[in-house]
């Protein structure tokens, strides 16, 4: 299907988010479709709205929004430069297909095909985006004399000489966090709840200083807000050359308070969950913090690194280990999000490959605890290594982050199964449980092996797969052995909370080099999904018009 490709921001700011000025389809002969045309419409369009909630929120939550979405809209300006250092080869573009492409990407190589270029004159995505310059080596890294280049705030750059210098952020973007800063004091006015007003004067000090644990410690004790702005930058996916630099990005969320309250007594639970981690003792000494939050949001606008390639559907933050030792962490699942990838790719991925009595075992619910639970997982495990090498992160390197993302996966439903059988969850089964995290998995691995979660998943599916929890027969139909996936399950948990626990990377990028591929099973089953045009991933109607906030 052919679809509108010209993208209206109506807000303020000149980013490439999709807008409130909805995407309309039409038909289009089959003969006609490029390979980049199947690759766009690969990509679901959704309608980022929810009206019940926003119904909720007082006249002047409502006036945060508009403000919410300059600021966001500024993050991705600010995500475009980290990306590319010049990215006017856009208005050279004639394929509308391929620009639009482009902006689903954030730039000519693809998130989902291990970053593939697809335009014409672009090689590979470089390691260092625009973090370091593009000629540096790892034996200059390690040679420069100044321990904020290991900061998650700072880029590197070239002196006249040629010698590397360090820049905080608040440096090198500049005249766009002046306008961050500048919106926030708005924000601040409007802002009624003391808790959001105070993460926000935090975060509005954050961005001058680049010290951001007073405003993460602030995001943690905002409790009772029906809208939360998680901004500024956060995860360290893009980084390829060291894994410490962090992204802009922007969520707009709104609180679903009824779902929150249900889900708040599983706070209490997690420092007994963490003694039940299928691992040595030694490997489970952390204890995580009893303030942490799991609620639920609607998300209503997404900008930056997490609206680029696949989209993020839970959040766990902050990533602060301090933050998170003294108040544990914020579990966010963006029901919206998450009912619009289960709609539009896991039910049509089990409609193609279970049986009819797996398939029967595939729902929401599931997915939903499957998600919910991953994030949860992140803040359990071990934090420090138990050899002395230091934070796990950074004993792990570049694997850190794929072997961080496997473990939240699989303890996720280690718990989702251990919490079914004490009847702290009732309206899922196992085997519901294990049938929609399978399914799953076909879903991710998509992500390609670059990509953290793909490799994750990779890495997840093999290892399942060659303990026996599920085969496919001679119609590609996946059979689950529900026994012997309960033993996987634990057996894998095991081997990552182990490695991550000792520090070794040797072997983690040994493993991951190894498993995190594709079999002639997958193949073919990856083969027939692509076949079917099951999308690969959603992409956004966003913005005040779609809110319905325009007058």
């Amino acid at each position: 299907m052919k679809k509108a490709f010209i993208i209206l921001v109506c807000i303020a700011g000149t980013s490439f988010i999709m807008s409130s000025c909805k995407q309309k389809a039409v038909e289009t002969p089959a003969a006609e479709i490029s390979e980049i045309q199947k690759k766009v419409e690969e990509f679901a369009f959704y309608d980022l709205k929810s009206p019940d909630l926003i119904a909720q929120l007082s006249e002047s939550e409502k006036q945060l929004i508009p403000i919410f979405i300059q600021i966001a809209d500024i993050m991705d300006e600010i995500y475009w430069k980290q990306i590319m250092d010049d990215k006017s080869f856009i208005d050279t573009i004639q394929d509308p297909y391929v620009k639009d492409f482009i902006k689903i990407n954030y730039g000519p190589w693809e998130h989902l095909n291990d970053f593939k270029p697809f335009v014409a004159g672009f090689g590979e995505k470089p390691r260092v985006c625009q973090f370091y310059p593009n000629d540096i080596t790892e034996a200059e890294f390690d040679a420069l004399n100044n321990p904020d280049k290991k900061s998650l705030y700072t880029v590197l750059r070239r002196n006249e000489d040629g010698t590397l210098k360090v820049v905080w952020y608040r440096e090198e973007y500049k005249a766009e966090l002046d306008r961050v800063c500048e919106l926030l004091d708005q924000a601040i006015e409007l802002a009624e709840d003391n808790g959001l007003k105070n993460y926000l004067i935090e975060r509005k000090k954050a961005f001058q200083t680049d010290d951001y644990f007073a405003s993460d410690m602030a995001w943690m004790d905002m409790k009772e807000s029906k809208i939360d702005f998680v901004v500024g930058p956060i995860e360290s996916y893009d980084d390829k050359f060291q894994g410490i630099k962090t992204s802009y990005e922007s969520f707009i969320l709104l609180k679903d308070v009824e779902r929150s309250n249900n889900l708040s007594k599983y706070t209490s639970l997690l420092p007994n969950i963490q003694k039940e981690l299928p691992c040595d003792p030694k490997y489970k000494t952390f204890v995580p913090g009893t303030s942490s939050d799991i609620n639920v949001y609607d998300v209503i606008y997404y900008a930056g690194d997490c609206n680029a390639g696949s989209k993020t559907i839970a959040i766990n933050l902050p990533n602060d280990d301090r933050v998170a030792g003294a108040k544990g962490t914020r579990r966010l699942q963006l029901r919206n999000s998450m009912q619009a990838k289960y709609d539009k790719i896991i039910i049509p991925i089990g409609d193609l490959v279970l049986t009819p009595e797996e398939k029967a075992k595939l729902n929401f619910d599931a997915f939903f605890w499957n998600v919910t639970l991953h994030e949860v997982s992140h803040g359990l495990g071990v934090k420090n290594t138990i050899n002395g090498k230091g934070a796990v992160d950074k004993a792990m390197k570049t694997e850190g982050t794929a072997w961080e993302e496997a473990k939240a996966d699989i303890v996720g439903l280690f718990l989702a199964c251990k919490l079914i059988n004490m009847g702290e969850i009732t309206n899922i089964t196992e085997e519901e449980a294990i049938t929609t995290y399978i399914t799953g998995l076909l879903r991710s691995v998509r992500f390609g092996f670059e990509s953290a979660h793909g490799s994750a998943n990779l890495m997840c599916f093999n290892y399942m797969m060659k303990n026996g929890a599920f085969q496919f027969n001679e119609e590609g139909k996946i059979i689950i052995d529900y026994d012997k996936s309960k033993t996987a399950i634990e057996g894998w948990a095991n081997l990552i909370l182990t490695t991550q626990g000792d520090g070794n990377f040797e072997f983690a990028q040994k493993y991951r080099k190894e498993n995190a591929i594709y079999p002639t099973e997958l193949k073919n089953c990856l083969d027939s999904i692509n076949n079917a045009g099951i999308a690969r991933d959603i992409r956004f109607n966003q913005g005040l018009e779609v809110l319905g906030l325009t007058k």
